[in-house]
């Protein structure tokens, strides 16, 4: 699929099983984290939506505009981190490259890349500008 041309009905029929949506104040400001830090690939981004790509599964975001009818808008905090309680995990992401890529932008390494051997997998905790939490994990 085309991500730079597809349309909301297309992207819409397209998308199977779970997918996720994160409402953002700052879309371009989180697209530009995300694409640095964790190196997913942005399409159509623009200041109300984006579409990301990592290791082939969509990552939708959209404005707090773009939502202005959803019945979520009313429950978004004015201010502060979004998300709390909600971890996106991006397997076969390195935590320890996303970690340092992080700190270097000015975000938060909530947790520092460590070997979780319950899980067999390394990962870091790593918040965006949102205040969403992403997961880098790889395997041990």
């Amino acid at each position: 699929m085309d991500y730079d041309k597809v349309s909301g009905p297309e992207l819409g029929h397209a998308l199977r099983a779970i997918s996720v949506n994160l409402l953002c104040r700052d879309v371009t400001a989180e697209v530009a984290f995300l694409t640095g830090v964790f190196g997913m690939n942005a399409h159509q981004a623009g200041r109300d939506f984006a579409i990301l790509v990592h290791a082939g599964q969509v990552l939708q975001l959209h404005s707090d505009v773009a939502f202005s009818g959803h019945p979520l808008i009313s429950l978004l905090p004015e201010a502060g981190a979004r998300g709390a309680g909600v971890e996106v995990r991006l397997h076969e992401a390195d935590p320890d490259l996303a970690a340092a890529r992080a700190e270097a932008a000015g975000g938060v390494v909530l947790q520092a890349p460590t070997d979780k051997k319950g899980h067999a997998l390394r990962e870091a905790v790593i918040l965006s500008p949102a205040g969403y939490a992403f997961v880098p994990s790889r395997r041990i």
